[in-house]
């Protein structure tokens, strides 16, 4: 058989699908390289022919996760909703409100990455970049609305996000919603005059 570039395509999709999926629900430290090559369906020797190392793999998983997730689902689905910045950012919550009560929900990658790896590890890095991508998603949006103080806005906005993230994971599929009060509580505190 004769590889074309589709081919060659369709594997290293393959593999990145096969360790996304593996990724979100086991972790980066507790897949293995056979565990992601049986998933896709191929040999381990492809696996690192199409990625050297594994953590080139987890980096491509990570940008996919932004794709799919931040931009994808966080993003679009939160300003779809709302008419108004401020309802865009408190709509944030109604989205996570819903993934936390998926039979799928599998908390956050790139926090579990830095997590697992650490700020100091490249990919502990690659994940910290990956929540500054939806910090900057809610300071432009905090900043359409007119809010002061951008910079603490966002980054308490997003402890309001990642702690309710945690506490989803915890069990509390009503995180979501008590962060939403507080985050309108966040939202008045910061209007400007």
């Amino acid at each position: 058989m004769t590889t074309t570039p589709n081919t060659v395509v369709g594997i290293r999709d393959r593999l990145v699908r096969a360790a996304y999926e593996l990724y979100t629900c086991t972790g980066v430290r507790a897949v293995t390289a056979d565990m992601i090559a049986d998933r896709a369906g191929v040999s381990k020797s492809t696996l690192y022919e199409h990625f050297p190392t594994l953590d080139e793999l987890v980096a491509v998983v990570l940008d996919r996760r932004e794709r799919l997730w931040t931009f994808g689902l966080i993003e679009e689905q939160s300003r779809l909703r709302g008419t108004t910045p401020e309802e865009q950012l408190l709509a944030i919550f109604d989205v996570f409100d819903e993934w936390f009560a998926a039979a799928d929900f599998n908390a956050c990658l790139f926090i579990n990455v830095l997590l697992e790896m650490g700020a100091d590890h490249p990919l502990g890095r690659a994940g910290i970049e990956h929540l500054q991508t939806i910090r900057d998603i809610v300071s432009a949006r905090a900043e359409r609305a007119g809010l002061s103080d951008i910079d603490n806005f966002a980054r308490s906005w997003h402890i309001l996000m990642k702690g309710s993230i945690v506490a989803a994971a915890e069990g509390d599929r009503h995180a979501a919603r008590r962060a939403k009060a507080m985050a309108a509580e966040l939202i008045r505190q910061h209007r400007a005059g």
